[in-house]
């Protein structure tokens, strides 16, 4: 705790050390007040900017001269989201929108006081990239091209994490199109391409509503797209889990392709998709129910290697 006892914030008096909760800590004599040390909240961006990540050189100790995420401390009359948009607009000058939060990381072992930290997925929507506040460079680093200097070790878990999350990311038998993960920003699209599928071309608004919930909340749920060069996100594959007592099984729950990009091998990049990630989650078999849709996507599902009429069953290991 330190040789030299600090003075009571809360009547003046000198304190004195005590065990209180399994932990030696400052108590005050007179008044009984106990100083916890509670670690300080902080906030980082991953700003993902022509396929790479924003990254500021530091211009101030601890790591002076080394790369890091914009990241700063949450300011008491401000949310994290505010404070992640605050920072970034400070360090880099780009005007952001918040994606999703990434992941929160404690660091007990300092630099400086202990704290946690909380980062979000961004991506830029203006300003003008350029150091300030304390940064003395800024640039964007693919994620093969990363500084070897990289400060902090929350920021190198946080962006090893970012890069094995893009891993997922695979190419398609078509030239010039992607098959990833759905995104938040993604949700819009893939509602759009839900109505397509036959039986849903008349969606009430709130069964519009409870799609979009899934989407965005069920852990059960993985929803795949096919991105375009121009990022168009023209098909997409909803992809559940049913355990068993033996074996796991996946559901192709949904799956549409707009029409102007349909027999391109689109759809069956998708199906490959989602064998790969069946198979990492050590399913046995993926189903699909070939009953549902009209003849050209029974065609589609057989020929995929998917049995006729029914629930149809594809043994992948």
């Amino acid at each position: 705790m330190g040789s030299k006892d600090p003075f009571c914030p809360r009547c003046g008096a000198a304190m004195e050390e005590a065990e209180i909760a399994g932990r030696v800590r400052h108590v005050c004599p007179a008044c009984g007040f106990v100083l916890y040390r509670n670690p300080v909240p902080g906030v980082g961006v991953l700003v993902e900017m022509d396929d790479g990540l924003v990254l500021i050189r530091r211009g101030e100790e601890p790591y002076r001269g080394w790369w890091a995420l914009p990241a700063g401390y949450i300011e008491a009359d401000e949310s994290v989201e505010e404070a992640a948009v605050r920072e970034c607009k400070e360090e880099t000058g780009l005007d952001i929108e918040l994606l999703e939060l990434f992941g929160v990381y404690s660091f007990p072992e300092g630099p400086g006081p202990s704290g946690i930290i909380i980062f979000y997925r961004a991506r830029p929507l203006g300003g003008e990239l350029r150091a300030g506040d304390d940064a003395q460079d800024v640039g964007v680093f693919p994620p093969d091209g990363l500084p070897e200097k990289l400060a902090f070790r929350t920021h190198r878990e946080v962006i090893d994490r970012w890069i094995r999350s893009r891993s997922s990311v695979l190419r398609a038998r078509v030239p010039g199109v992607l098959i990833r993960e759905a995104r938040p920003e993604d949700e819009e699209a893939v509602l759009r391409l839900l109505r397509l599928i036959p039986g849903n071309e008349d969606m009430t608004p709130a069964e519009v509503q409870a799609a979009a919930l899934r989407f965005r909340e069920s852990p059960a749920l993985e929803v795949l797209v096919a991105e375009t060069e121009t990022g168009e996100v023209v098909g997409f594959l909803a992809l559940s889990y049913m355990p068993g007592l033996t074996r796991l099984r996946a559901l192709i729950g949904e799956m549409a392709v707009e029409p102007t990009h349909r027999r391109k091998g689109i759809g069956a990049s998708l199906v490959e998709a989602a064998i790969q990630r069946a198979i990492r989650r050590g399913a046995t078999h993926l189903l699909v129910d070939t009953s549902r849709g009209d003849e050209a996507a029974r065609e589609f599902y057989h020929a995929c290697g998917f049995e006729a009429g029914g629930v149809a069953p594809l043994r992948i290991r």
